[in-house]
């Protein structure tokens, strides 16, 4: 049986990824666990005192665990009727990136919004928290748009690299219930050569793997173009390789997958090597 973690930070519940879930085990069982981190009320904050003991202090983080609870219960309640077998994480502090990392080290699958995620920060754009947890995730995840419907195509994004056979390969392990869905092997380089990198073993690999897949390359640059041409298209799910830049390279320039999350709403599973 699959281990999933389900993963909440932000006042929000993220509906979209349990609906994702939801849809999940209408094709098979698993074993999913909620962890649930407190939300960041920077306007409670700003007026209190940090100085531990502090009325203002205590009232805010008072607060904050008290959506966790509600959280919680809600995840609960979701779980049983859809009859998944779930388990609550005790955790009701906010952000911890070690614990993040350590849950997803004994995890199959992570699951989370892209789009609640610590938004009221700034709904702009995935931030650090979203980003970090892309990051130090250690096992794969999909995120979820909070307009989740269900997707009848896959786009498996390709760039010759080991990573994103790697990618192929982890989806196709883990949802062999969609392999038969039309796919398209998606090669994005600003040449004119229609040439893709090992096309051969990519095509008899990929044949075996997926019921009815295509390759198509398309002739521009992926970080510029990218984002709005798979935007353009409905009930899709991206498949993409290791969310694997650091905090500072970041800062100073975003990958196609954040445009994607950031800009459009739609799915993306996120391999990790």
């Amino acid at each position: 049986m699959k281990q999933l973690l389900f993963i909440s930070a932000g006042k929000v519940f993220p509906e979209g990824a349990f609906a994702f879930l939801r849809c999940l085990r209408q094709h098979e069982d698993f074993h999913v666990k909620g962890l649930f981190f407190s939300p960041l009320d920077y306007s409670a904050i700003n007026t209190a005192s940090h100085m531990p003991g502090s009325a203002p202090y205590a009232r805010a983080k008072d607060k904050e665990r008290h959506v966790v609870v509600e959280h919680k219960a809600l995840f609960a309640r979701h779980c049983e009727a859809a009859n998944i077998h779930f388990q609550v994480h005790a955790n009701d502090e906010p952000w911890d990136k070690q614990l993040m990392a350590r849950e997803s080290r004994f995890a199959d699958l992570a699951i989370a919004s892209g789009q609640v995620f610590y938004a009221e920060i700034d709904p702009r754009e995935p931030n650090l928290f979203l980003h970090e947890a892309l990051h130090l995730t250690e096992c794969p995840i999909v995120i979820v748009p909070e307009t989740y419907s269900a997707f009848d195509q896959l786009v498996f994004a390709y760039d010759g690299s080991k990573e994103s056979v790697y990618a192929l390969k982890q989806f196709s392990y883990l949802f062999p219930q969609y392999v038969h869905l039309p796919s398209e092997v998606l090669y994005v380089k600003e040449e004119d050569s229609e040439i893709l990198p090992d096309m051969d073993l990519l095509k008899e690999y990929a044949g075996l793997r997926l019921g009815n897949v295509g390759f198509s390359k398309l002739h521009f640059k992926a970080s510029k173009f990218f984002p709005d041409w798979i935007g353009a298209k409905q009930n899709v799910l991206l498949v993409s390789a290791s969310f694997g830049r650091s905090s500072l390279s970041y800062m100073a320039k975003r990958s196609f997958a954040d445009k994607v999350i950031r800009d459009h709403k739609l799915p993306i599973f996120i391999a990790h090597l």
